[in-house]
């Protein structure tokens, strides 16, 4: 049986986390407690008055008695002092509460809730999300308790390619242990082919060799993803993304920035933005502003805009871009 503590607080900006944690703590207490020994307090009734009068009302409640409170981010000092601080240091036997604040902002979990469960003797937990520059390094000791090892420049891929969002990070890296097994050692090209969807692999492709003007590569690789049942929608956006971002490169090169110092502003792999880059330098801004009106138009026309079917209207965009 596990043992519990009077009283936690739970915070942080890390809200999956904090979310996680409640749930976890809710299993726990039903398993416990018998019907009624938990109580969730949220909404308009999670108030540290409230909070302090549920806590000294007797219960019929047989075994451990558990109170969760929601919210408490929205909570002031002044409040906690003169409800619930007092409370809280003399809790009753077989009684824990459990405060969650999913912070964000100036949203906190207010000091005096701090000290007043320190003071009971209680636990403080705060989940917070990394800082973006913080995550490599963190991919890297994730992946190391995985079995697998991560150079700087392969966790640096992982989360451009997959986000910042921690948990998906975790999610990306336990697949790729998964396929290949401990002791795997990865570089950034292959962390960007492993941690990519075929699909997504496909759509990025399709966009460069749109980029490129290899039209028939791409009009090829539109009908598989078709096949697939990706949706125009979803191919045109991708498309467009991909375009803006060769325009925004070529305009940086004809206005005499260094390819290295566009580089660094481009958030993929180091050879695929080399490759990019290249293939932006073999055309010029002129043919990717037209390349984004036709985009622009291919929206427009699967929207209502013309009667002819959304592959026909894709292949010709693709034929008009390429061209």
């Amino acid at each position: 049986m596990p043992a519990f503590k009077s009283a936690y607080l739970i915070h942080g900006n890390d809200h999956p986390r904090v979310g996680e944690r409640r749930a976890r703590l809710r299993a726990l207490a039903d398993q416990q407690s018998d019907a009624g020994g938990v109580e969730v307090i949220e909404g308009d009734a999670a108030t540290p008055e409230y909070v302090a009068s549920a806590l000294c009302t007797m219960t019929f409640a047989v075994g451990r008695r558990f109170l969760i409170v929601d919210g408490v981010e929205r909570w002031r000092d002044a409040d906690v002092t003169a409800h619930l601080a007092g409370v809280l240091g003399d809790m009753p036997d077989e009684t824990t509460v459990a405060f969650f604040a999913r912070e964000d902002g100036r949203a906190k979990a207010p000091a005096a809730l701090h000290a007043a469960v320190k003071r009971a003797g209680g636990d403080i937990s705060e989940q917070a999300t990394l800082k973006a520059w913080d995550l490599p390094k963190w991919a890297q000791a994730h992946a190391r308790g995985l079995g697998l090892e991560l150079d700087a420049a392969a966790a640096r891929t992982l989360v451009l390619q997959v986000g910042e969002r921690q948990q998906r990070l975790a999610r990306e890296l336990e697949k790729i242990a998964v396929c290949l097994g401990p002791g795997g050692q990865l570089d950034s090209e292959e962390i960007a082919e492993l941690a990519a969807g075929g699909a997504e692999r496909k759509l990025w492709v399709l966009a460069d060799a749109l980029v490129a003007g290899d039209g028939r590569a791409a009009a090829r690789l539109f009908l598989r993803l078709r096949a697939q049942g990706e949706r125009v929608e979803s191919i045109a956006y991708w498309m467009t993304k991909r375009v803006r971002e060769a325009l925004g490169v070529s305009l940086s090169l004809e206005a005499g920035d260094a390819p290295a110092v566009v580089k660094r502003g481009l958030r993929m792999p180091p050879k695929a933005a080399d490759r990019f880059i290249a293939d932006v330098r073999r055309t010029d801004s002129r043919r990717l502003r037209l390349a984004v009106v036709a985009l622009a138009d291919l929206e427009l026309n699967t929207r209502g805009g013309s009667e002819l079917a959304a592959d026909t209207l894709a292949l010709r965009a693709i034929s008009q871009i390429a061209g």
